[in-house]
This record gives structure tokens, sequence and C-alpha cells, in this order.
């Protein structure tokens, strides 16, 4: 068990025990806990071996003996006792955005609610009207948490699906008649959200890979297992196939799997017009009714074969890049090294977990030449967020550290608020003493289309803001995108040189793949920053880049992929 599982278990608990109206600081350890463990930078089990669980903020005896019979168990007996006190479609309820324990609790006291479809059933029908302080918009509200809800349970996050990938190629590269192993699909197109896995080994022996494989750790149920192909059902309750193939065969299964839909269908008209055929097993000449195989073992011998420049996995969505592989016109898709630095990411003097000092260090680890402590403005109460007298303080701290730092530099930064009518959280006095400035929308998400747009095209034209951090809103599985003129806030941001962000955390991604293509058709900078809100969070990088690359952003497209000095001359608005 890592420490994401062990966190969602104990935040779990703290939600059933709000519902069973039990005892509040009960219920604030337990959610501190999970906060705490998932936050935490070492593996939680060696903490364990290393006899350091008590020594974690928040963790006692009672917590610590709990976390040691997870980890040794794969479950919590007070967890699963304390399940059974409560319909189990209770716990299904309260993953529906905007919902929280006691209104759940209310729910199933006052009307019977067992379950996400009584409750869309009692919506539709006008029960919850019965209830104190339900009006007609929270029904709506509720409808719509209940629609994001399901769309949720379809699909993960790429964060997620990842991790899951990557820990079943590591344990079966331990089997040695697997000759190369990969996953595909859209994980390996780094998609947004994955709906299943695809895992794809090369071997001579498919009943062996195809045993490890069925008796992997967290394997919840097996699907289907035959000579060549086997599915399960992962912990996580995502499906995982796996595939096994000839090594003259890799390269062309690996194209298959990997390649959307439409991407598959214009390779394959592309082969047919040079009479050829391509299919999992190769890519094959074709005359009369004899085939020769030209291609299968790489996926660059096949595109070479074919005429084309070698394409990303990222790119193959048949959205104009076949064309463009033709004519040997691909973009130069941004790298994760290309990154010189983190332009919006939280310490401890707002919602962050991490000491300014401990996030230099371990951006200076990753090879970058700054970093910009963006903490929260004022108005963000519910974030920590910073008075004029803490940000004296943090910007002392900051001009300390850089003399103690020689080959980082910490960005004195401020994520401010904008508010209803488009004014920012600081004045201007405040405003001019930061060197990177990101404003963004906190509230207020509902507002009609054009007030929203006029909110982001006037923090655009303030001096002073240098980035406009995620644009749309959108929190997968949570909240929706709002409603917003893109062109028009494409074509301000250009000629006031502000950067969009393409925002890293996984429930964000934002801006998506589709907008970051047009905001760089637009001549529209772009920064790809983290979020991050404690030192694990740096890593999301990754996955911000995916994005990018998925909207064909290029180096030169993104300002945090210039050194210092380049970046502060574009900063000044």
């Amino acid at each position: 068990m890592d420490n994401l599982e062990i966190s969602q278990i104990f935040r779990q608990i703290s939600k059933i025990l709000e519902i069973k109206n039990d005892n509040p600081f009960r219920i604030r350890a337990y959610a501190r806990a999970a906060a705490t463990i998932e936050s935490l930078n070492e593996g939680i089990n060696t903490l364990i071996r290393e006899d350091q669980l008590e020594t974690i903020p928040g963790i006692g005896k009672d917590l610590a003996a709990k976390i040691k019979e997870i980890a040794l168990t794969g479950s919590l007996k007070f967890h699963e006792d304390l399940k059974k006190t409560i319909p189990l479609g209770l716990l299904d309820i309260l993953e529906v955005p905007g919902l929280g324990p006691k209104t759940v609790g209310l729910l199933y006291k006052k009307l019977g609610v067992k379950s996400v479809t009584e409750l869309q059933i009692c919506a539709k029908r006008g029960r919850l009207h019965k209830l104190e302080g339900i009006r007609e918009k929270t029904v709506s509200n509720i409808l719509a948490g209940i629609d994001i809800f399901k769309k949720g349970r379809e699909r993960i996050s790429l964060a997620k699906a990842l991790q899951i990938a990557e820990g079943i190629l590591n344990n079966l590269s331990c089997n040695k008649q697997a000759k190369k192993l990969m996953y595909a699909g859209s994980a390996r197109r780094m998609k947004e959200t994955v709906r299943d896995i695809d895992i794809l080994a090369a071997s001579n022996n498919a009943k062996k890979i195809i045993d490890s494989f069925i008796n992997l750790g967290g394997v919840k149920r097996i699907l289907a297992k035959g000579q060549t192909r086997a599915s399960i059902i992962a912990a996580s309750g995502i499906q995982v196939d796996l595939r096994v193939v000839p090594v003259m065969s890799f390269g062309a299964a690996l194209l298959y799997f990997t390649g959307s839909k439409d991407f598959n269908i214009r390779l394959r008209q592309l082969a047919l017009k040079k009479k050829m055929k391509i299919n999992e097993y190769g890519l094959f000449s074709v005359k009369g009714k004899k085939e020769k195989l030209l291609a299968g073992k790489t996926e660059e011998g096949i595109f070479k074969s074919l005429g084309l420049s070698f394409l990303q996995p990222e790119l193959r969505e048949d959205r104009g890049e076949v064309e463009l592989a033709i004519k040997n016109r691909l973009p130069k898709l941004l790298e994760l090294s290309d990154i010189k630095g983190d332009l919006h990411v939280h310490s401890n003097y707002s919602d962050g977990l991490n000491s300014i000092s401990d996030i230099a260090s371990r951006a200076k680890n990753k090879g970058y030449e700054y970093i910009a402590i963006a903490d929260h403005s004022q108005s963000l109460k519910i974030a920590s967020g910073l008075d004029k007298e803490a940000l004296k303080k943090k910007k002392q701290e900051i001009e300390r550290l850089n003399k103690e730092f020689s080959s980082i530099r910490i960005l004195y930064a401020a994520e401010v608020d904008i508010d209803s009518h488009g004014e920012l959280d600081y004045p201007a006095d405040l405003l001019a003493e930061f060197d990177v400035v990101v404003a963004a929308i906190h509230s207020g998400f509902k507002q009609p289309k054009k007030e929203l747009t006029q909110r982001i095209i006037k923090a655009c034209k303030n001096k002073y803001v240098n980035i406009i951090a995620h644009p749309t809103g959108r929190l997968w599985g949570v909240r929706e995108s709002y409603d917003i003129d893109f062109k028009e806030i494409y074509k301000v941001a250009a000629s006031t040189n502000t950067a969009l962000e393409i925002n890293s955390f996984p429930d964000r991604l934002d801006l998506n793949d589709i907008n970051s293509r047009q905001a760089k058709a637009h001549g529209v900078n772009l920064a790809i920053n983290t979020d991050a809100h404690n030192l694990n969070h740096l890593d999301f990088m990754r996955l911000g880049v995916a994005t990018a690359r998925r909207g064909w952003i290029e180096k030169k497209d993104c300002i945090n992929t210039k050194g210092l000095k380049e970046l502060m001359r574009i900063l000044k608005k």
C-alpha cells in the first residue's frame, strides 16, 4: 500500500464519522492524517521500517498502529467495520462534487437516500426541496455534480494511469522472458484522462508473461486469460489489458495500440495508396495475393517505410500531423528537459506544506535556474492568503535565501485573486514589488460568459500581471470549465504580453491540449507550471509538458524554457 492509498482510507474514515455526527476532534484527526500522509516526501513503508511513523505530525500511537495494519494486511479492520455501519451507496454519494458529509447524512436520515441513483431520482422529482437549506439552484448543482461523478467513474486521471502502468511495467520487467515492455493506448498518448490501460510485451514465452501479469499484487479480478492476452481489473477499478507479441511485431503492435481510431484509419488509407497493408503484425507490401513484411520490429521502421517522419505518440490523433509528417514539417515538440523553472509554487506562507528553502533545494536538484514562490493573496482566506505584513516577511526571507543559493534564483511572486469585477487583490504599489504576478479566478465561476471573459481580459491589461493561472477553472471530476470567449482572451493576452498557464496539476491540466494549440496559433506565450503545494507536486511538470506536446507546443512557445535573464526581460510588460 502506498501513501496515497493509505491517505484515501483515512480520508474516507473522516467522512463516514462526519456522516455519523461523531466527535469533531476525531474527524479532524483522520482528515489531517490523510492530508499529511499524502504529502509525505518519503514512502510510508520506509518510515515503518525505520520506526519513524510517530515523528510524522499528527500521527500518534493509535494512528501509527493503524498505518502498520494497512501496510501489512492491505486493509484496516476499523475501516471495514465502520463501512458496515452505513449503506455502501453513501460512500459513492460522498464523491459527488458539492456534497459534504453533513448533507449526505441529512439526505440519508430525512429522505432515506442510499445511492447516487436514488439521489438523482429524488432531485428530479423535487423531493430535495423538503430539506431545509435546499433551493432550486442547489438541486441543479447536485444534478450537475452527479453527471461529473458518473464521468469520473468511467475514467481515471493521467497521473493515476501512469502510476498504474509504470508500476506494472516495473514488476513485469523482472521476468527474464520479457524482451520489450511498454504501455500503449491513451496513456501513451498522454490524454488527460484514461478509460483503460494497454500493456504490450514482446516475448517468445507468452505463458510466463501472462502468468506473471495475472499474479501481480493489486489484481482485483481476472477477466480473461488466453494464450497471448489477458485482462484484469486493478485495485483502482481500471481495466488493464496485456498483449504478448513476437519481437518482430512489437513495433507494429505498439503503433497500432497507441494511435487513436482516426489516426489508425489515416495510416491504413496511406498504406493502401502505396499498395501496402498495415496492422498490429507489421507493414506489408501487397502484390496480388502475395504479401511481404517490410517493417514491424520498430515504429521508426514502419514510419520510414511509409515515407513519414517519426510521429511522437502525443501527436497521433489525426489532427493534421500525418500530412506534416509526409512533408517532414512536424513541430519540434517541447521536452521536459527544456523547462528552466516553475513559476507557480506555493510555500507554507499560504497553503503549501514546505518552506521556501526546501522548495528551492528540490528545484535546484531538478536543475532549474529559478523557482517562483507564488502564494495566495489576502482575500483567499481559505488558502491562508498573505496580507501586507506577511508579504514583507516573505520577501525578506527570499532576499536572504537568494544570498545562500548560488545556482538557483528564488523569484518573489504571488497568485493574486481576480475579483468579480476583474480587479486584483493587491494594490499597485505591492504588485510592483513582485518578480512574477500570477493572476487567477477563484470564485464566481457561474457568472455569464461575457463577465467571466472581461475579468480575465482586465487582468491581462494590468501592467503588473504576467501569467493567467488555470484559465478555464476546470477541476476534473469536480468542476467543469467555465464559459469564456477564448478568441477575445487570446487576442488581448497576445497584445499585452500576458502568458496563459498550462497548469500541470493532475486534476486541472488547464489549458488543455486543444486550447494550448489555439493559443499558440494566436501568438500567445505559455507558461507550464505545477501549482505545487508540496515537494512531490513539483514532479507534475511532466504532465503539463505532455499536455503541451499534445497541443503541438515547442520550446519557443513557453516563457519558462528561457534562461533567467531572458525570462526577466519577457516579464517586463
